[in-house]
């Protein structure tokens, strides 16, 4: 069941906060930049599995070699195919806001989870714009290279490695937002 984000989260503020934005993660199968190099690995890594598993029962092996390698060929199989399910039934389970005093990101396959953050507190904002107008925005220390496997997650993984909107649709104007919102904050102070 599909619900507006605004009205998902609308129970998220408490007194004396404002919902300023509200949104969602780009839906579907996504590509990033490390399936460059993800893609042809788990080609190889999942190709070489199957033909080993189909090699042992081919043969008259005993049962534990077949049962040996059944676990390679299920990781392959996540590695080539289940990978891109699951990230899109995490971002589809996920939900983004800014407020007059935090920001949130609710999310989770089994259970959801819900990140808040200080708006005055978050010293380090990063936006990573595409020329589509989506783009993520980071609320921390980005480590190197995050950009290229810092949002893949498992479905028993909810927690990013440094919070984020990911795929942000109008990711500059939602920026915007934050930025204006923690200076109003620091104002207050």
């Amino acid at each position: 069941m599909y619900e507006e984000p605004d009205e998902v989260i609308r129970a998220e503020p408490g007194p004396n906060e404002q919902l300023l934005w509200a949104g969602r993660p780009r839906q579907g199968i996504v590509f990033r930049s490390i399936d460059i190099f993800f893609i042809p690995f788990s080609l190889m890594w999942g190709g070489f599995a199957i033909f080993w598993e189909v090699s042992v029962l081919n043969t008259n092996a005993p049962w534990f070699a077949a049962l040996w390698g059944v676990p390679f060929v299920l990781m392959g199989l996540y590695m080539i195919l289940g990978r891109f399910w699951v990230d899109a039934w995490q971002r589809e389970n996920t939900q983004y806001a800014v407020t007059s005093q935090r920001v949130i990101i609710r999310s989770g396959v089994f259970a959801q989870t819900v990140k808040s953050l200080n708006i005055d507190t978050i010293t380090d904002l990063s936006l990573s714009e595409r020329s589509n107008g989506s783009g993520t925005i980071t609320f921390g220390a980005v480590p190197p290279f995050y950009g290229w496997y810092g949002t893949m997650q498992s479905p028993w993984m909810n927690n990013q490695m440094v919070p984020s909107f990911e795929l942000a649709s109008d990711a500059r104007k939602v920026y915007d937002i934050v930025r204006t919102a923690q200076l109003a904050a620091k104002q207050l102070r």
